[in-house]
């Protein structure tokens, strides 16, 4: 469909469009990226890439997803609007339960519910397309939602706090992937914020109702370089990706960018239905990756006007598996067809063990913060320690040693979709563990209430399409947290999501 109209806004619109000569550039295509394949304005190879980019959030709507074009220039609009409401035993949570500790049995929150209705999660993203030049293609991604770290909540609203309302009603508009891609027939390169490359997110994150990242999932974006390279032929039984990337240093003071590496293999001939998050719905072949990731802090050293550092490096692996049982296939409709009566039936597991990973996962410190500095002659005011990282990845213990805060964790799940309704109905479960080795002796005893030891979480789930775009889910799930002094109180939520993709 052509709209003149519209055609200087959407030229406008349509970034870095000067220099397509050939372009009619007051003519601009309402269309989607499944319809530009079709004409031959996109290759195969630039479909395939847009797809990858935006299958997380839209799923199988990914290829019918809005596109402006203007020439062999391309916009894809995408996203979702999310509806939760969420009941949970205790007061522990906001919308995401994330890895923070249930509250204590003998707090006021250890003893009361809380009921949550929220849109915050709702996702805006915007892919724009270059036109293919000596086989190398260009593409940038700027994803967002409105899921933004707020201040707190104050009764009354105070300065540095605000109200309720305010919290929900209007929440703020953040990054989630910001980025600029370079494809060549010999390496990919990615610029900018994208999804750490530790874990191969997020080809392995579990599906769930709930917000991500849960409990004991590896869930980080941050700025980077990444250099990729996939072997094998896209249409080929097995593929293999490698990749390395450079990613922004552990500590805003640190010199030394972290270092991320992997290899993971594609075994496109074995295909199952799989869903990434809430919305992330498609066919993926079955897939072993294996990563690692190195980092080192520098921070002050633990006396008062410290002019000296301590240096300390640390590493992490992860191992991750995507595994089809009962295969599936995706055809022409989008609609996921399993490939035996009993239907689709998935497998999905990761495991992780390190040190100094608790910004790799979301909302995780373990209660570890770094403890007050000695004050043997009673200064007044006391001196404090001037901290530059955040807590939970690294303290000093009660003797002055410097550690990393260790960390391991896995997940195991399952998504059956249930035959003759095209993968338009189906169930998922979960396991989820996380615990730390040493969290109970970087703290004195008195401290032993506050750190988290070990963390267990499992749900149920049931999702159903609707209608085109339209998602309903619901869930439950228990999580339980054992203390560093042996309490271990449990949280039950119920939560109940719609969600409209496209």
């Amino acid at each position: 469909m052509t709209n003149k109209p519209l055609s200087l806004l959407a030229f406008a619109f349509v970034m870095g469009t000067a220099g397509v000569a050939e372009a009619d550039p007051l003519t601009v295509d309402i269309t989607s990226l499944k319809i530009l394949l079709e004409k031959k304005i996109i290759s195969q190879e630039e479909y395939d890439a847009a797809l990858k980019d935006i299958q997380e959030t839209s799923g199988k709507k990914a290829g019918d997803a809005t596109t402006l074009a203007v020439g062999k220039f391309a916009t894809t609009i995408y996203g979702f609007v999310e509806a939760d409401f969420i009941h949970d035993s205790t007061q522990s949570y906001n919308e995401q339960s994330q890895n923070s500790v249930v509250a204590r049995n003998e707090s006021f929150g250890g003893n009361n519910g809380r009921t949550q209705f929220s849109d915050r999660n709702s996702r805006l993203g915007f892919r724009i397309k270059a036109p293919e030049f000596a086989k190398m293609m260009v593409s940038g991604q700027l994803e967002m939602d409105f899921f933004s770290n707020q201040v707190g909540i104050g009764y009354p609203a105070a300065a540095g706090q605000q109200s309720e309302n305010s919290f929900y009603v209007n929440p703020l508009f953040r990054i989630r992937h910001m980025n600029i891609k370079l494809e060549t027939p010999i390496v990919d390169v990615l610029f900018g914020q994208y999804w750490d490359l530790f874990g191969f997110q997020p080809n392995f994150h579990p599906n769930t109702v709930q917000i991500q990242g849960v409990l004991g999932e590896v869930y980080s974006r941050t700025p980077q370089i990444r250099i990729s390279k996939m072997l094998g032929a896209k249409k080929g039984p097995v593929q293999v990706e490698l990749a390395i990337a450079a990613m922004r240093p552990v500590e805003r003071d640190g010199e030394t960018p972290e270092g991320q590496a992997g290899i993971r293999l594609a075994v496109n001939a074995w295909k199952g239905a799989q869903t990434t998050g809430s919305t992330g719905t498609g066919v993926n072949p079955a897939g072993l990756a294996v990563s690692g990731d190195l980092r080192r802090i520098n921070v002050p050293d633990f006396v008062a006007g410290a002019k000296t550092s301590r240096e300390k490096g640390a590493a992490a692996m992860s191992i991750d598996a995507f595994i089809p049982i009962l295969p599936a296939k995706m055809d022409e409709k989008n609609n996921i067809v399993g490939l035996t009566p009993a239907g689709s039936l998935s497998l999905n597991g990761n495991f992780v063990t390190g040190y100094g990973i608790a910004d790799l996962y979301s909302g995780l410190t373990g209660g570890i913060t770094f403890p007050a500095l000695p004050n043997p002659t009673g200064a007044v005011p006391a001196p404090v320690y001037p901290q530059n990282i955040d807590n939970g990845i690294a303290t000093f213990d009660p003797s002055g040693a410097l550690h990393f805060v260790q960390w391991t964790s896995y997940i195991m799940g399952l998504q059956y979709y249930l035959p003759g309704v095209n993968g338009k109905v189906w169930i998922s479960g979960n396991y989820m563990h996380i615990e730390s080795s040493n969290t109970t002796t970087l703290v004195p005893a008195a401290g032993l209430t506050k750190v988290l030891a070990s963390a267990d979480m499992v749900d149920g789930n049931v999702f159903l399409d609707l209608l085109p775009g339209f998602r309903l889910g619901v869930e439950f799930a228990r999580n339980w947290s054992l203390y560093g002094d042996g309490q271990k109180p449990i949280n039950d939520r119920v939560q109940g999501s719609a969600f409209f993709i496209f």
